[in-house]
């Protein structure tokens, strides 16, 4: 067995899912404005870069909410196989609203690394301080739960607190870097921006894979397809087993499977042999909802 999940798990861990992404976008939205707030009081463009770039994680943690909220509604006529894929594809929208965000943001930190300015104040760095620890605390709750229940969305709204713990980081080096050189470091918080332009491009393209792969059908790796193979094998009747596919659809999995019997037995037979192969390979994995097996002669010597 390799999964503890019970077997109406998918739903209840995507409305989970929604719900740690509500709470982001509610923590994401206090920092967006303490950071804009903070750089525009403080002179600290690579502040106000951070806090866009918080502003626009609340736009993707709204996108996450709804498409995990989506993808947790039950099939139906005409999406008889559920509506697992909204997961993946708000993850899509979000890597691609996180690279928007990296590109425009290193175009502005270039423009104010060419224009004179104020140095940053100190102050700014006691928000910073926050920001990292708090958002730090949060990738690494958020991700362990995506991990468990294996959401490609929930992950990447984890790698999004982890990115702004990342450009806060760079953020405090490069305001510290300005306070400490004087004048002639000013422009330290603006190089820092560009580094975090840089993280979190670097994270938009990381986010973008997964989602992809998963959109695509590609099969999914690990141990699960070797134990539905073995799980087929093992069924009386069953001599081999010729193809076996699968494919994740939100937090659950779809197998397509041909296995080879005795060309002699009864269509009755082969029917219950095959009704036994979908029961256990379903007893591997919790996650899998569904198991089409074709039945083809298997060649005797």
């Amino acid at each position: 067995m390799t999964s503890a999940l019970h077997p109406q798990a998918s739903a209840s861990n995507l409305q989970t899912g929604a719900r740690i992404a509500l709470f982001g976008m509610l923590v994401n939205l206090i920092f967006a404005a303490a950071k804009i707030l903070g750089g525009l009081f403080g002179h600290a463009y690579v502040l106000i870069a951070d806090g866009i770039e918080s502003a626009l994680d609340v736009a993707g943690s709204f996108v996450i909410w709804g498409g995990l909220k989506f993808a947790a509604r039950p099939p139906d006529e005409t999406h008889p196989y559920g509506h697992g894929k909204a997961e993946p594809i708000a993850a899509v929208v979000v890597a691609f609203g996180v690279l928007a965000a990296a590109l425009g943001l290193a175009i502005q930190s270039g423009r104010e690394i060419l224009t004179p300015h104020h140095g940053p104040a100190p102050f700014t760095l006691a928000i910073l301080i926050v920001v990292i620890v708090v958002k730090e605390i949060l990738f690494r709750y958020v991700n362990r739960i995506g991990r468990h229940v294996e959401s490609t969305a929930v992950q990447t709204d984890a790698w999004h607190h982890r990115s702004d713990a990342l450009t806060a980081a760079a953020a405090f080096i490069g305001i510290s870097v300005a306070l400490i050189g004087g004048s002639s470091w000013q422009s330290a918080d603006d190089w820092a921006a560009l580094f975090a332009c840089a993280v979190i491009a670097a994270n938009g393209i990381r986010l973008l894979r997964p989602a992809f792969y998963e959109i695509m059908d590609t099969a999914p790796r690990g141990e699960i397809v070797d134990l539905i193979r073995k799980a087929a094998a093992s069924v009386p009747g069953v001599v081999e087993v010729e193809k076996s596919y699968v494919r994740k659809m939100g937090l659950s999995f779809y197998v397509d499977l041909h296995i080879g019997v005795n060309g002699n037995i009864s269509v009755r037979e082969g029917h219950h042999i095959a009704h036994q192969v979908k029961a256990a390979i379903q007893q591997t994995d919790t996650r899998i909802a569904d198991v089409l097996v074709h039945i083809e002669p298997a060649r005797i010597s």
